[in-house]
Order: C-alpha cells, then sequence, then structure tokens
C-alpha cells in the first residue's frame, strides 16, 4: 500500500487495500495460533516422556537445576532471535509446571480434568 501524507484523508481504495492487508494478517495469526497450540502440546508431550523414563530408571523426576538450565538456554535463544526473553522464560516454565502437574494428576491452570467417565455423558442435557 502506498505511503500517503497525515493531512490527506484516506481513500476508499486505501481502505480496501487495509482491510485486505487486516484480514490477510489475521488469517496468518490463526495459521501461528494452530502452529504453536500443535508445538506447545508436543513440547509438553516429550516432558512427560522425559519424567515417565525418569521415574522407569529411578532419576527424581523433579530436577529444579536442569528445568533453570533449560529455561534459560529457551530466554538466550528468545534474545538471539529477537523475542522477549521474559515472555519465553514464562511461556517454558509453565508448560513444564503444566507436564508436573500433569504428572501429579492435578492441574493449576483452567478448568480441572473432567472425570475419566465423564466422556460418556459430555454434552448430554
Amino acid at each position: 500500500m502506498p505511503e500517503r501524507d497525515e493531512g490527506t484523508p484516506p481513500t476508499s481504495a486505501d481502505e480496501a487495500a487495509g482491510r485486505a492487508r487486516l484480514e490477510e494478517i489475521r488469517e496468518r495469526i490463526l495459521e501461528l495460533d494452530r502452529a504453536l497450540v500443535d508445538v506447545v502440546g508436543e513440547r509438553r508431550d516429550l516432558v512427560l516422556e522425559v519424567g515417565r523414563l525418569k521415574a522407569g530408571m529411578g532419576l527424581p523426576v523433579l530436577d529444579p537445576g536442569r528445568e533453570a538450565q533449560v529455561v534459560r538456554r529457551a530466554a538466550a535463544l528468545a534474545r538471539e532471535h529477537g523475542v522477549d526473553g521474559e515472555l519465553v522464560r514464562d511461556v517454558i516454565w509453565r508448560i513444564m509446571a503444566s507436564a508436573r502437574d500433569a504428572q501429579e494428576g492435578h492441574t493449576r491452570w483452567g478448568p480441572p480434568a473432567p472425570p475419566a467417565d465423564a466422556g460418556a455423558t459430555a454434552g448430554e442435557t
């Protein structure tokens, strides 16, 4: 879209181009949200698998030093890519906390997990 003088009111063509670009951006955000959800879910699943493997080998599942190292590494990667390191740290901590909660059979965020037999009656009124 060509630049226009700040004092010039937008034309209908400017508005149409702006709306089209807005829609393109929103579609891309939706694609990224889908990809982000997939990646977060995959990462959480891998963290759960690590916990199961460690438990099976008799190792402590919780390793605060390792968790801190992983978070520091993620924050460094974020900075290298010009992304807010604190945001990334928070996301990584939350994924690890979610996996820990799943291993312990409870959840900290969102609604509690439904009971195992809830699927049979879910949605029925």
